[in-house]
Order: C-alpha cells, then structure tokens, then sequence
C-alpha cells in the first residue's frame, strides 16, 4: 500500500518549513506499518522561495500557473502514485496520530474523509467559529480543507476538486465523496480524535469585518462568490 501526500502551495516560504518537517515526522505513521509513502507539493506560481524549500524537505514538485487551490490539488493528485491521497495544506501540521487514525478508517472501509481543527487562537469569537466549524464538519461529514484523505481510485473517478470553485471546493467534493460512498456502501468520516493543527493567519491577518462582508455576500447571492477568485481574496490576494 501507498500514501501520497500533497500539499499545495503558494508563497508559503514562511510557513512552509514548519508543515513539511511535522508531515515528514507524521508519515513515519505508515512506513512503520509497512506502507510506502511520496510527499509531492504543487507550487502554485509562488515567486518566493516555496520551491526551492519543498526541494530541499524531499518533496517532488510540480507546477499548476493558474492561482485556485483546487487546480492545484489535482495538479499535485495527478503526479501522485498512491492507493490512497491525503492533502494537507501548507500552514498546517498533522501529527503521527492522525495518520493513523487514518489508516485504522482505512481498513475498516471507510473511502475517505477528514478531520476536525485544533488553532491556537485568542480571540473568543474566532475560536467559537472553529467550534462551530468542527461540529458542522462532524454532523455533516463535511472535510475541512487543510486535511482531506481519500482513496485514489474513487478521487479520479470522482475527477477530483471541481475547479468551478475557488473556496468552497472541499465541502463540493464532500458532498460528492459522501454520493459515492452510499453506492459503495463505505464510510465517509471526519476523525476527531486528534485533530489537525492548523496556522491562525487568516484571524491575524484579516478584519472580522472582512471575514463577515465575504460570508454575508456569499449567504445573499446562493453561493456565487465560492466561483469567483476576486471575491475570495482571502484566499488569494497573496498575504502571508
């Protein structure tokens, strides 16, 4: 069996050290079971140095120009070897534990899933909104995208994270996967018993007014800002 792991990247030379050494440490979860492992980061035309340190950590790169996190997720899952793909974001930091809780899913017959979030923040609104997040993912069966895992064979028949989108893709492809699992009769879960550690930055770096003006007009127009890279400039307007 197979893990590959891909981490899609823009401009993260800041961040990115820091994830790749915890997912490094973490894969020694499957190569202890037996499992063979890749790391492949998709640089997503960073002009920094995330490359070059992806190189340097032992991950294979590759390249998707086009800025959208969901091309580059496929672009990195199109290079992957694995039986099993697990994408995990640049700012976040999975730990041995959550691999293997993802292996026991695994051979129990679950197709895929995800994993609630655990973010040092100090904000008591902030870290409500996280809570809020990991009970909807729960009940939902919703994956967050810093931490995705999914059999490789039903990801391509699924034909992987729907590039209409360019924030929104991982709750689409959730929905998807759940489809799939029902006519497989598997399991989608969301494991929770320890959950990914993930970067703060968007609370840091953001107003809560910006946070709120993207949810309310996401709520008033049905979603259509999920489609539009201007709109999701919390995303992709390059702070870091």
């Amino acid at each position: 069996m197979k893990a590959s792991v891909i981490v899609p990247a823009f401009n993260e030379e800041r961040l990115l050290p820091g994830s790749l050494a915890a997912i490094c440490s973490a894969m020694h979860a499957f190569t202890d079971a037996g499992w063979s492992t890749e790391l492949i980061l998709c640089d997503n035309n960073s002009t920094d140095r995330t490359a070059e340190l992806a190189r340097a950590a032992g991950a294979t790169v590759v390249f998707e120009s086009h800025n959208q996190i969901a091309r580059a997720r496929n672009r990195g899952a199109a290079a992957a070897r694995g039986d099993w793909l697990l994408f995990v974001d640049a700012d976040s930091y999975p730990d041995a534990e959550l691999f293997r809780d993802v292996m026991r899913e695994i051979a129990t017959g679950c197709l895929g899933g995800g994993a609630t979030v655990a973010v040092d923040l100090d904000d008591a609104l902030a870290r409500a909104w996280v809570g809020f997040w990991n009970l909807l993912s729960r009940r939902m069966r919703w994956a967050a995208g810093s931490f995705i895992f999914c059999e490789a064979a039903a990801f391509r028949e699924l034909r992987g994270f729907s590039e209409a989108f360019y924030a929104g893709e991982e709750i689409d492809f959730s929905r998807r996967l759940k489809r799939l699992a029902r006519r497989r009769r598997q399991r989608v879960v969301i494991l929770h018993r320890h959950p990914l550690r993930t970067s703060e930055r968007k609370v840091r770096l953001y107003t809560r007014r910006e946070h709120f003006t993207f949810i309310l007009k996401t709520l008033l127009l049905g979603g259509r800002t999920l489609r539009s890279r201007d709109a999701c400039r919390v995303w992709y307007d390059g702070r870091r």
